[in-house]
């Protein structure tokens, strides 16, 4: 029976491949589709009375009466959401909101995510994720085999039991397809569990014995430790000999190059896919479509409508967005969205820059709060990423895990940055690594190679080598387990640098 339902998602896959072309080919059309059904959808919302969303009629329309939003700005709707009240940021009633890391002012967010939202977002796009593994691989057997998916947990808002608040990968695994059901592991209430290590013990202990696993999905920080306990129960020298049928691992929330080479060591073999998705609490975003092209195409039909902040605007009091027809390649843009769940010009917090425009595909480049800029230098997450993979390649070295920030000295105008790393395996030469680190950072950001020149106005970047699981005991330290806690990778002041020394020095 299982052989049959992964025939029939293969016509399916090639009928969602039909309609999607479809999208592609008039992408600034579609969009403008997607904004018209948002509106049409809010405009006898609290939200849509207030910024007269009746008489929008085009993009220019809506950007002039709806200024660009954060979460603090948003925040009293949200709340008035949660406790029930109907016809807020968008129509009806939501039940479900997303947890996600706080702002400045809260320990965390909680992102609203309607019916509508869920289907047409967060589900839809993974299907679409199916749908384009599919079109890579026609051996592909998910609907035949099993999958994990590493999800969060879930609770009851208490002034508010009806409203339940959770990762979204844990709302989404609550209301998964029954189809679906069949080909996941581990079970719901394993799945959903509050302690994490609790869950990763646990999934880890059926999971090592199931033969049929095919492919998993996650961040690859807590993918690792899932990965090497496996190993630790069964004793294999690798996971191909406990999976012998897997297929694909399925990764976003951080760049996969710091680690991949651990993962081509957890599966040593060239027939595994690597397929990245942009799927964040706010909305399902983008996919790899193509294991060739480390882009993702921007899923344009999607309940989502997508704005861009120009790298020059950003900080502004008034924030210029630019839409999809404005863009440009190779530049660096922060991400607005308008969402099916009643985010209004939403600042997603995360920075991105387009590798093609037709069709329109994207790279996630960093944050907007992590970059170092305290010398003019611009450095973003993504050159960071790319300079140490680049240097892990050539001094055969694996990190798992980093952050930086910048060095201030005293009575001089030099300054330089602080790397704090953490190596799965250690070069030989730790100094000649971090020489090499610097070079490569320099070749991949021009304004930090100026900055360099001659250490005129940097000096060469330091590096202190932490052993392994001090990033992991800091971040348990502060109460950030699970899928959607990441070590923050670069900051504009010390603040994480500082803690992590103290709490190594501590340990």
């Amino acid at each position: 029976m299982r052989k049959w339902i992964n025939k029939g998602f293969k016509y399916y896959a090639t009928f969602l491949h039909r309609r999607e072309m479809q999208n592609l080919r008039n992408p600034v059309q579609t969009q403008n589709q997607v904004l018209r059904q948002l509106i049409q959808g809010a405009r006898d919302t609290d939200w849509g009375k207030r910024h007269g969303y009746r008489s929008i009629r085009t993009p220019e329309a809506f950007a002039a009466q709806v200024p660009i939003q954060d979460y603090d700005s948003l925040k009293p709707f949200i709340q008035r959401m949660m406790h029930g009240e109907r016809d807020v940021l968008w129509n009806g009633q939501v039940q479900w909101f997303s947890k996600s890391s706080g702002t400045t002012n809260d320990k965390s967010k909680f992102i609203p995510v309607s019916r509508t939202n869920l289907n047409k977002c967060h589900i839809k796009g993974s299907w679409h994720t199916m749908m384009w593994f599919y079109q890579n691989r026609s051996d592909a057997r998910q609907f035949e085999m099993k999958t994990l998916l590493m999800g969060g947990s879930l609770d009851r808002f208490e002034p508010h039991p009806r409203t339940l608040i959770g990762d979204v990968s844990a709302i989404m695994i609550h209301n998964m397809p029954t189809i679906g059901k069949m080909f996941f592991t581990p079970d719901l209430k394993t799945a959903i569990l509050p302690d994490w290590e609790e869950k990763l013990e646990k999934m880890a202990q059926i999971c090592a014995r199931e033969e049929r696993m095919v492919s998993i999905g996650g961040v690859p920080t807590w993918t690792i430790l899932f990965l090497r306990r496996i190993l630790e129960i069964t004793g294999k020298d690798h996971m191909l000999e406990v999976w012998p049928n897997f297929q694909a691992y399925i990764h976003g929330g951080v760049s996969f190059d710091p680690y991949r080479k651990q993962f081509e060591k957890f599966f040593p073999s060239d027939k595994i896919s690597y397929q990245e998705i942009y799927n964040a609490s706010e909305g399902y975003f983008a996919v790899q479509n193509d294991f060739d092209d480390p882009g993702l195409l921007l899923l344009l039909n999607n309940g989502i409508y997508y704005e861009f902040i120009p790298i020059e605007e950003w900080g502004k009091t008034n924030q210029k967005a630019v839409t999809l027809k404005d863009v440009e390649i190779g530049k660096d843009y922060a991400l607005v969205i308008s969402t099916n769940a009643g985010l209004w010009r939403y600042q997603v917090g995360d920075t991105i820059t387009f590798t093609s425009l037709n069709p329109p595909k994207i790279r996630v480049t960093g944050r907007t709060k992590q970059f170092v800029n305290a010398f003019g230098e611009e450095v973003m997450v993504a050159n960071t990423d790319k300079a140490l993979a680049m240097t892990c390649r050539v001094m055969d070295a694996i990190v798992s895990e980093y952050t930086v920030a910048p060095v201030y000295l005293d009575g001089t105008e030099k300054g330089s940055h602080e790397w704090l790393v953490e190596f799965e395996k250690a070069p030989k030469d730790i100094e000649k690594f971090s020489n090499l680190l610097d070079i490569n950072l320099q070749k991949v950001n021009s304004d930090y190679e100026a900055k360099r020149y001659k250490d005129m106005a940097l000096e060469c970047l330091r590096m202190t080598v932490l052993p392994k699981g001090t990033f992991l005991n800091w971040m348990r330290a502060r109460g950030k387990v699970g899928g959607q806690n990441k070590v923050p990778r670069l900051a504009n002041d010390r603040k994480y640098v500082d803690q992590i020394l103290e709490f190594f020095q501590e340990e």
